[in-house]
């Protein structure tokens, strides 16, 4: 959040052009063909179906990028996620 409360989207939208938006949907592409393996890669190795993986990359990625607080933010998923996902997947199901 900005100091006017105004989401850092809503700001960086205002000198949004095409030009702007052609570099950001190449960068989408590109980040999209890493991730989306890298996703359906940590739910397997959690222990849950590959599908998970894909469902919880696409959300998450929506949310950070509604809520991020940078244009220039970066956000996803890590290693360390393996760890984390897999006792959770492994205590709740």
């Amino acid at each position: 959040m900005t100091t006017s409360g105004m989401p850092k989207l809503v700001e960086s939208l205002r000198d949004y052009n095409a030009r702007k938006f052609v570099s950001d949907l190449l960068a989408g592409l590109t980040v999209g063909l890493v991730a989306l393996p890298l996703a359906m890669a940590f739910a397997i190795s959690s222990g849950v179906p590959p599908q998970a993986g894909l469902y919880c990359a696409v959300v998450a990625g929506f949310l950070i990028s509604l809520l991020g607080g940078s244009k220039t933010q970066i956000g996803g998923p890590t290693g360390a996620f393996v760890v984390i996902v897999f006792g959770i997947v492994a205590q709740h199901g």
